[in-house]
């Protein structure tokens, strides 16, 4: 049995915090939110106040937020990760943050004398419920060693991919694809169904062809009812595009298709979809250039030779 610290226990690092209790581990947890963590309490979490409680108390801490601004704001002040950040303890953050932010954190860490992982995942809601996350790791290899068992509670892939700042590049390079996927998708449906066909008979042809992703057939059903809770907000999908395009600049990568998708998710946002999941772009589409809504889509102007900066 470990001692585990969890910082975030928003809608993701809730289901990872209770993977820990299921497995007979000592949790020390701290939200923002403090009503969403009583559910986990009940199951034997110990509610800290603070950043700094939670890295006291445990051996290996273990964060989840959602960007840059929030990552500072549990690892500095009196009240902060830093500040309780001792030699023999290892945080291991798997916030989808900047490239740039993970790569200053993890030395600031290391001046510490202590050491920090970077973790991102790829999957949602039901394969942190499941541990079925791929996980990608960046940082020390001796360190990864340490707390591999712990993250393959998590994941069936837990993959060490190189520095720290490498593994939330990756996890960006997957979330670009995501966005576009699920917009290719949906196109491609909605042809399909003003041209006459059943949508649910269009989806299961389209998602048994070579184009079939895990991700389309996980989100497929969610197209023909999209539900108030999302896996992954449009919110956090374009935070995640953004970020992208800003590492994708400095190395001069080209991303015509994830503009396309920006764009969209911009629309969508403004129609009101920002909190619900990538799903919805199906949705939005069907209203673009309708009665519906006054927005133009901007597939029919042609390819966008930037992206839109709404934040």
């Amino acid at each position: 049995m470990s001692k585990i610290g969890f910082v975030g226990l928003g809608a993701m690092g809730s289901q990872l915090a209770g993977r820990f209790l299921a497995g007979g581990h000592q949790v020390y947890g701290t939200n923002r939110t403090a009503a969403k963590a009583a559910p986990l309490i009940g199951r034997g979490l110990a509610w800290c106040e603070t950043p700094r409680e939670v890295a006291r108390s445990a051996e290996v801490i273990f964060s989840m937020v959602t960007d840059d601004a929030a990552l500072a704001s549990i690892a500095s002040g009196r009240d902060g990760i830093l500040a309780a950040l001792t030699p023999d303890k290892v945080w291991v953050d798997m916030s989808t943050v900047s490239p740039d932010a993970a790569r200053a954190l993890a030395g600031r860490v290391a001046g510490m004398g202590a050491a920090l992982l970077n973790a991102p995942v790829s999957g949602s809601v039901p394969s942190a419920e499941q541990g079925t996350l791929e996980i990608m790791v960046g940082g020390d290899a001796r360190v990864f060693a340490r707390v591999e068992p712990l993250l393959r509670l998590l994941g069936d892939r837990v993959t060490r991919v190189g520095r720290n700042d490498q593994a939330l590049l990756l996890k960006l390079a997957i979330n670009l694809s995501l966005a576009e996927q699920m917009l290719a998708f949906s196109e491609g449906v909605l042809l399909a169904e003003r041209g006459g066909l059943d949508r649910k008979l269009a989806m299961e042809v389209i998602l048994g062809s070579a184009i079939g992703s895990p991700m389309l057939k996980a989100r497929a059903p969610l197209l023909l009812h999209l539900p108030p809770d999302a896996w992954f907000t449009l919110r956090l999908v374009q935070k995640d595009l953004r970020l992208a395009f800003e590492a994708a600049s400095t190395l001069r990568v080209p991303r015509p298709g994830a503009a396309v998708a920006d764009e969209i998710v911009t629309v969508a946002r403004r129609m009101g979809y920002g909190d619900r999941d990538l799903a919805a772009l199906f949705e939005v589409l069907t209203k673009i250039g309708t009665n519906e809504t006054k927005e133009s889509s901007p597939v029919s102007r042609g390819p966008s030779a930037g992206a839109s900066h709404e934040p």
